[in-house]
This record gives C-alpha cells, structure tokens and sequence, in this order.
C-alpha cells in the first residue's frame, strides 16, 4: 500500500506543478501585447485618460496604454485629440492633433506645396 500512496502524491505533485505552468504563462501572455499592434496605432487618435506630464495614459481602439507626450507638453485629462506618433518599448508616443496638423502644413508650404 505505501507504494500506491507515493504514487498518489508524485502524480498530485506533477499535476499542480503543470496547472501553476500554465496558468503563470497564460497571465504573461494576456499582459503582453504584440509589438505589431503598437506599429500599427501609429496615426491613429486616442484620448488622454491619465494627465500625460508628459507621461500617463492614453485610450485607443477601446485599449489602455502607456504613453508619454513628444514634445514633453503637458496634457490634460479627458482630451480626446492626441495622434500617436511612434512607440518605444510598449510606450506610445503621442502628439497633440492641432501640433501634427502644424507641422504637416509647414511641411507642404516648404516644400512649395
């Protein structure tokens, strides 16, 4: 009988070591997010959730993400016109809509456009 009682516990050991395996990897890769998805944000507008200062937080495509302001400006909460802009290490950075609708029109009257 002590045999069988060893084996119990050596399969129960196994088994709650694979369930904690998977249940740590399927935590890593729901909070990882595809660095394909940040390239693809750029362009795209969001909405300030946190005061970027000039870091915070930013809403895009219904998703919550770190960003940080370009021009190290201050944004407050709740404006809803910032256009991302580049990324770095699963932080977007963003620009406030009217400052790249600027600099795109300084660029078409330079170049003679």
């Amino acid at each position: 009988m002590p045999t069988s009682s060893f084996i119990f516990a050596a399969v129960s050991v196994a088994t709650g070591g694979l369930l904690i395996a998977l249940a740590t990897l399927a935590v890593v890769l729901r909070r990882r997010k595809a660095s394909q998805v940040e390239v693809a944000l750029i362009g795209s507008l969001a909405s300030v959730e946190t005061p970027l200062k000039p870091e915070g937080a930013v809403l895009v495509r219904g998703e919550l993400w770190r960003a940080r302001s370009r021009s190290g400006a201050n944004i407050a909460r709740g404006h809803n016109n910032v256009r991302i802009v580049g990324t770095s290490a699963h932080l977007l950075e963003v620009d406030e809509e009217w400052a790249v609708d600027r600099r795109q029109k300084d660029v078409k009257t330079n170049n003679g456009s």
